[in-house]
């Protein structure tokens, strides 16, 4: 029986060399979630017929002598917003019911199974990506696992809880200002949010173009690493894919953070953070030996930028079912694009050339630090339902404020990986580990470094370790 703790690459190792079969292992996964999705509300829907008939070509596969992929076996789990083949393609909202199935899977979707990996499920989420929480009007409220009161994150909160419940070790999200990154730190689990056009975004539902991400959750750095290696490749249906050649770090985390220079952001990355918080950054910061702090200018600004160019894109993407089916959308994500369709042109360029000078001086900042330390939330999760939280004495609203340090870095593109502090008698809280352009080798390192030295992890929820 595979357990809820088992990693994508041990059900793998364990398929390949015919210990468990694929059928097993996905098996256990679907009992899993029959047994314990109804306390997190991460899915919704499970593919069970064609997960075990995926499997059990899998099965063949090895019986034959062949090569059923690195990943064989693994039980892997979607967002909502990607393609799956038979069914609408919801993005977390109730219009997209209505829309002819998808006649193909996501690209990534495809990569993974090419892989070995497979699919069980599709995955809750804010309304078209557009939140931090995942309290979905329509669906319900995704749950953190660590205390199912609390909030899990978003936008990808299905994507998070599934990994930190055991219900499969390894699922895809987005990230257009923190999507990954939030519902990560949150969950206690890690998320690669990768350079913007590292992997192909075709056949999944974008929400701002020129911000969107896609990338894995998993419990560890290995899986991460596993999953982003089989995911990469050029591919002409997306023209934002615009990747150098494949580049796997899988081999590379042996390589470890020695010898890498490690800093600090501070300034609006300190700015009220939480006692959490202050910390996982330290316990992070000290393992690594970065006493060195940068100053990443302007983020404030930075901030305000993404949230105009967000806005406008968003509601520029769904104007005529705001004008057709304003009712049909959740309240606040309706009121929030027909904001951003009321933003003037003059705004929206202005924020784009804020851009553009933003990215060179932060790009500028690599050229003495390999790697930047930066929280990834500024507090643990919230009760479900909550409206504002206070940070430096300020009262700030949930729903726009968990993407406080994320969102500055999301619209440049660069590659961030969240990783998980579990300290005693908290809940669980992350920190981004940023890098250069095209260097998700160097955060998958540090990642791995401090896996190894036991400073994060991300162990499964305590109430679903022994589901």
């Amino acid at each position: 029986m595979i357990g809820a703790s088992a990693s994508a690459r041990d059900i793998a190792a364990a398929v390949r060399t015919k210990r468990v079969s694929a059928v097993e292992a996905v098996r256990a996964a679907l009992h899993r979630i029959q047994a314990n999705d109804a306390a997190v509300n991460g899915f919704t829907t499970v593919t069970a017929d064609r997960a075990l008939a995926r499997a059990a070509d899998i099965d063949r596969v090895i019986a034959s002598g062949g090569d059923p992929g690195p990943l064989a076996g693994a039980p892997f789990a979607v967002k909502n917003l990607f393609d799956v083949k038979g069914l609408p393609t919801l993005a977390g909202s109730k219009i997209n019911r209505d829309r002819t199935p998808a006649t193909r899977d996501a690209a990534l979707v495809e990569r993974l199974e090419a892989a070995g990996a497979v699919l069980v499920g599709a995955l809750n989420m804010d309304e078209y990506a557009y939140g931090f929480t995942t309290e979905n009007s329509h669906y319900g409220p995704c749950r953190n696992p660590h205390d199912t009161t609390r909030l899990a994150g978003g936008s990808s909160g299905g994507s998070a809880v599934a990994v930190a419940a055991g219900l499969v070790p390894l699922t895809l999200g987005s990230d257009t200002n923190g999507s990954i990154r939030v519902p990560s730190s949150l969950c206690g689990i890690f998320g690669l949010k990768p350079t913007y056009g590292r992997l192909t975004r075709t056949g999944s539902y974008l929400f701002a173009s020129s911000f969107d991400h896609l990338g894995p959750f998993a419990r560890s750095v290995g899986d991460i690493a596993a999953a982003y290696d089989t995911m990469q490749g050029p591919d002409p249906e997306d023209p934002a894919c615009s990747t150098p050649a494949a580049d796997p770090v899988l081999p590379k985390l042996a390589e470890g953070a020695g010898g890498l220079r490690v800093a600090v952001a501070d300034g609006w990355f300190r700015k009220g953070l939480s006692d959490e918080g202050q910390a996982a950054m330290a316990a992070v910061a000290g393992a690594l030996g970065a006493t060195r702090s940068v100053t990443i200018p302007e983020a404030q600004r930075a901030r305000a930028a993404a949230f105009l160019i967000t806005m406008a894109e968003g509601a520029n993407l769904h104007l005529p079912d705001l004008k057709t089916r304003a009712t049909d959308f959740d309240p606040m994500t309706r009121d929030r694009f027909l904001a951003g369709a009321l933003v003037p042109a003059h705004w929206v360029l202005q924020a784009q050339r804020l851009r553009r000078w933003y990215r060179a001086r932060v790009l500028e900042l690599f050229q003495t630090v390999d790697v930047i330390l930066a929280p990834a939330t500024p507090v643990v999760a919230p009760p479900i339902g909550t409206e504002f939280f206070e940070l430096d004495g300020e009262r700030l609203p949930v729903r726009a404020n968990m993407g406080l340090y994320t969102q500055p870095l999301s619209f440049i593109g660069l590659p961030i990986l969240a990783v998980p502090v579990h300290r005693p008698g908290s809940l669980p809280i992350g920190v981004q580990v940023i890098a250069a352009p095209w260097r998700e080798d160097l955060v998958l390192r540090v990642g791995a470094a401090l896996e190894a030295a036991g400073v994060v992890s991300a162990p499964v929820a305590k109430a679903f370790a022994d589901a």
